[in-house]
Formats: structure tokens, C-alpha cells, sequence
């Protein structure tokens, strides 16, 4: 995958599917994803980890930076639920803003982090550094020293905060939307649309979720043919809790036959031509995905 654009800030199957690459985009995988049909089939392996620490003294108040800093080494992260493609995280604020655009700012937790419902708030999940390699999420809100990311866990379309303290940060000048009624996908660098594809989308009984999302992470499968790199995303399928013994990750991958294209007959991903696939493999982790029903 292509290296994210800014300088970093901070020290299925068919038919669903999730994988994973570097802050950059180190394109790899291997990791076992059972094929059933028409939803991919992801398998992680995820770290829990352990955050220590204390606060300031009473007498030197903390500034914004180290109270929140402060926050996350308090809490047990092996306590809490991880925010994965496995998982469903309870207490996640719904995106606020689930059309708009970013300024495409991506962050990575250094470590395994705490999630927060807000600013200062409630801790809800904790966020592996790594999932299927580096864990990139798009920044969709800022307070203070906190910023707020598009998840990768249930439910679709859930946010959270994290200390920015915790975070490297970077840049990705890329945004593909995705237009369910055209059935078309656009890639668009610093707003200019570089490319446009004809796709394949969910069918009515399994449709395509909308929504911003992002790109979760990449992956191969030797085990099928129907394309050589699945792109999973950061949202799953609203009919399909589970497919083929995955979670029910929607996905962007290719397809054998091109008659797919234009139609609504997939369960739930996003089927692209090669070239597109080929295009796609080189935006970065974390890169706002949008879906739309235009």
C-alpha cells in the first residue's frame, strides 16, 4: 500500500471480510479467512494489552494533554472489550455527521488504548494497536486533547474518543465514495475525482450498508480464487450477523465475471473491476469511506 502522506505526528471471503496493513500500507496478509458463498470470513488475532500509571498530584492540577493521557493508564485496558471486526462494542456514540467529508487526518494508537464514550468520559472498549497489521482509523471529531474515530466493531456507523497522546498521526489525501443507486465507485485525491468504476453492490435481501466507514485493512487468501486482495472495511452487513463463520464484514474485492458489475446481487460487499482493485490497493489505511444511496 502507498505511505501515508503527512509526516506522523505522535510518540472473505465473498462476501465480507477483514485484513490489515502498516501505517503506510504494507499490503499483506495471510491471514485465514474462510470463504462461504458470498460474505468473507476474517481471522484475527488480537493483542490485549495493559496500561499503567498514575495522575498528577491534587496541588499541580493536569493540562488537557496529561489529563487524558492521565485517563487511559488509569483503566485496565485487558478489562475492557476490544473494538475489532469481531466484536460489538455497547456504549459507542452513533457518527454524528454520517455524509460529511474529514480532513482526512488517520491515527494509530502507539499501544492498546482506551476507548471513551466522550471526552473525560465513560471507557467502553479498549483499541489494539495491531489487528490484521497496523490499526489505522479516521479522525471524524476533535475536543481538547481527545479526537474522535470511526470504529471498526459493532454497531456500523459507531464512533469513539481517544487521547491523542496515544496516537501517531498522519494524513491520508484520498476518499472513496460510493454510490449505491448509480452502483458506481469514485476515488478522489485532495477533492479531484481520479477515477470512476462501474460495481457490484448487496442485493435487496442483504444490502450494502451506508454511511462513512473507512478502509480497515487488506488481506490475501490462498484458499480462493474469486480475488487476489480483499479490502475490508470498517462496517458490516445490516442483515448478516454472521456469514460463513465470520462476523459479516463488508468488503471491496474483485470478481471472477464481469457481468456482476451494475447489479445488486452480492451480500452485502462491494464487487470492483481489477483495475479499480489494483487502484484501491495503493490508498492507505484509514482512507473515510463513503456510502451513499445516489
Amino acid at each position: 500500500m502507498a505511505s501515508h502522506s503527512a509526516v506522523r505526528s505522535a510518540p472473505g471471503q465473498e462476501e465480507n471480510g477483514s485484513g490489515g496493513r502498516r501505517p503506510g500500507r504494507g499490503r499483506v496478509a495471510l491471514l485465514g479467512w474462510a470463504v462461504a458463498g458470498i460474505a468473507a470470513v476474517l481471522a484475527l488475532v488480537l493483542g490485549a494489552g495493559l496500561l499503567v500509571g498514575g495522575g498528577q498530584p491534587a496541588s499541580s492540577p493536569p493540562g488537557p494533554a496529561a489529563a487524558a493521557a492521565a485517563v487511559g493508564r488509569a483503566v485496565d485496558v485487558s478489562s475492557l472489550p476490544e473494538s475489532t471486526t469481531f466484536t460489538t462494542v455497547d456504549g459507542a456514540p452513533k457518527d454524528p455527521s454520517p455524509g460529511a467529508a474529514t480532513d482526512g487526518r488517520v491515527v494509530h494508537p502507539v499501544t492498546d488504548t482506551v476507548v471513551h464514550d466522550a471526552p473525560d468520559g465513560t471507557p467502553i472498549a479498549r483499541m489494539p494497536a495491531r489487528q490484521i497489521g497496523d490499526t489505522w482509523l479516521p479522525v471524524v471529531g476533535e475536543q481538547g486533547a481527545w479526537v474522535q474515530v470511526l470504529l471498526p466493531s459493532r454497531p456500523s456507523s459507531s464512533t469513539g474518543w481517544l487521547p491523542a497522546a496515544d496516537l501517531e498521526t498522519a494524513v491520508s489525501p484520498y476518499v472513496i465514495d460510493v454510490h449505491l443507486g448509480a452502483k458506481t465507485l469514485e476515488l478522489r485525491r485532495n477533492g479531484q475525482r481520479v477515477e470512476r468504476w462501474t460495481v457490484g453492490i448487496g442485493k435487496a435481501s442483504a444490502p450494502t450498508p451506508t454511511g462513512r466507514t473507512f478502509l480497515l485493512g487488506a488481506f490475501s487468501d490462498a484458499k480462493q480464487s474469486y480475488s487476489p486482495v480483499i479490502l475490508p472495511l470498517g462496517t458490516h452487513s445490516p442483515t448478516h450477523d454472521t456469514f460463513g463463520g465470520g462476523p459479516g464484514t463488508v468488503a471491496i474485492h474483485t470478481w471472477p465475471t464481469d457481468d456482476v458489475f451494475g447489479t445488486a446481487t452480492s451480500d452485502g460487499c462491494i464487487r470492483v473491476p481489477a483495475d479499480a482493485l489494483t487502484t484501491l490497493a495503493g490508498v492507505p489505511l484509514g482512507t473515510l469511506v463513503r456510502i451513499d444511496s445516489a
